[in-house]
């Protein structure tokens, strides 16, 4: 076995047990790094307070109250949205009583289970039902408790960045020290810039969404155009889940085929403007790895800290590109990572 075989096993035994220490270690890591991402993206905000003269706990403080004001709002607009939803309640349940009765009959014609065998399942699966209710309420806690841990965490890291940049930089050999710079400067930027992109990105897909869902009627048109934004963290599948359930509900609403075949025009439409133009001039290149390792990371990321790694698999499988574009050794893995060059022909 050549030295280059052995360096890779030992590379891959590394990631083995880096991504062990996250799954055992991810009540502490994962609220920490879900700050330290939106650390940096008020780090402009917060710098450019600075050069104004203004101290840097008053900057940092500025840049808190930002963030609380900005989930505070998005909260109040989903807030009066699911409050209208509630008022149509009743005919929901109505249309999804009369809805359910037909797939049973369905069932009946077609696969020959009767209405009571049906039934009887259903009440087999109530245990299960129930126990999932259960540890959804049971992980409520805990779902706050990291919550207020980001919220701080964020201001803390703001303050002390200097502090923490110049302690990772005394870890460092003297002769790479200005190497090393350079990437803690690119991994602070391509985490802001990939944010920044995600956000602008969000408010486009809002706007689209909200006038296209508004123009065909749909009920709850904000809310449904808020779902499908939000849901673009997760490349690929995001906006597809969202106005999957957007369908879903406008059908149990009582919504007609044309209405519904809007919805998807309107998805398709969103999705054409998204591709060719938002993404290219918003978002950019800021983040360059190929789609493989984009679904991987997103998987990984889910299996490790569930929804919250979906979230970050992103910006950290950017971050990690960028340390092993400046680590000899592991230029080969940031090259397998990134998009792929195409070869001019001879």
């Amino acid at each position: 076995m050549n030295t280059s075989s052995i360096s890779t096993i030992k590379f891959l035994v590394i990631i083995f047990l880096v991504c062990l220490g996250l799954f055992f270690a991810k009540d502490f890591l994962m609220p920490l790094t879900i700050g330290a991402v939106l650390a940096t993206l008020f780090l402009p905000v917060c710098k450019w307070l600075e050069k104004k003269s203004i101290p840097k706990g008053l900057a940092v403080i500025i840049c808190f109250l930002s963030l609380i004001l900005l989930i505070a709002g998005i909260g109040f607009i989903i807030g009066l949205q699911l409050y209208g939803l509630t008022e149509d309640f009743d005919q929901i349940e109505k249309t999804f009583t009369k809805g359910f009765k037909r797939f049973q009959q369905y069932i009946v014609r077609y696969v020959g289970v009767t209405v009571k065998e049906q039934e009887e399942l259903m009440h087999n699966q109530e245990p299960m039902i129930y126990d999932l209710i259960k540890s959804m309420v049971g992980s409520l806690p805990k779902i706050i408790t990291n919550f207020i841990l980001i919220i701080i965490y964020v201001p803390f890291l703001l303050f002390y960045r200097n502090h923490i940049k110049t302690f990772i930089l005394k870890l460092a050999d003297p002769a790479h020290e200005t190497d090393m710079e350079n990437v803690i400067n690119r991994v602070a930027a391509v985490s802001q810039n990939y944010l920044v992109g995600l956000l602008k990105m969000i408010f486009c897909l809002w706007i689209m969404y909200g006038i296209g869902f508004s123009l065909l009627g749909v009920e709850n048109a904000i809310l449904f155009a808020i779902l499908c934004g939000v849901l673009e963290i997760v490349p690929f599948i995001g906006n597809l889940t969202g106005t999957f359930i957007t369908v879903m509900v406008t059908a149990v609403q009582g919504g007609s085929m044309m209405l519904i075949f809007g919805i998807v025009l309107v998805y398709g439409i969103v999705q054409m403007i998204q591709g060719w133009l938002l993404e290219p001039f918003i978002v950019g290149s800021q983040v360059k790895i190929n789609p493989l390792f984009t679904i991987l990371a997103l998987l990984i990321g889910s299996l490790l800290w569930g929804i919250p790694g979906i979230f970050l698999a992103i910006p950290l499988m950017a971050m990690f590109k960028i340390v092993c574009d400046h680590v000899e050794p592991l230029k080969p893995y940031g090259f397998l990572i990134g998009e792929t060059v195409k070869e001019e022909k001879k």
